[in-house]
């Protein structure tokens, strides 16, 4: 089980980039078009960089649903490997079977 501090950040940080991501794509809009004007662009630039960090989405990371597990997250799932596991053995995962060899 992750740390409840650290998968509360990620809810927050998830919080954060929704709130501002129409904010964000318009600034970046604004400073990726070369018609506009020089200084138009570096404002955009300037209030891109005064939005908070954690609005950006490259800070977001992937955390398993159940546990908060940030390493071996099956994206298709939305779950880490030992949850996958676990569901599988008590069968709550439909069409997953244990294998052996």
């Amino acid at each position: 089980m992750a740390k409840k501090a650290m998968v509360e950040r990620q809810k927050k940080r998830e919080r954060m980039v929704k709130q501002y991501a129409a904010r964000r794509a318009a600034l970046k809009e604004i400073a990726a078009d070369e018609n506009r004007p020089m200084e138009e662009r570096f404002k955009a630039n300037l209030k891109l960089a005064q939005l908070p960090r954690n609005s950006s989405p490259t800070r977001l990371h992937n955390r398993c649903q159940i546990t908060g597990r940030p390493k071996a997250y099956y994206r298709k799932l939305k779950v880490s490997r030992i949850a996958l596991r676990d569901l599988a053995s008590n069968g709550q995962m439909p069409g997953m079977v244990k294998s052996s060899w």
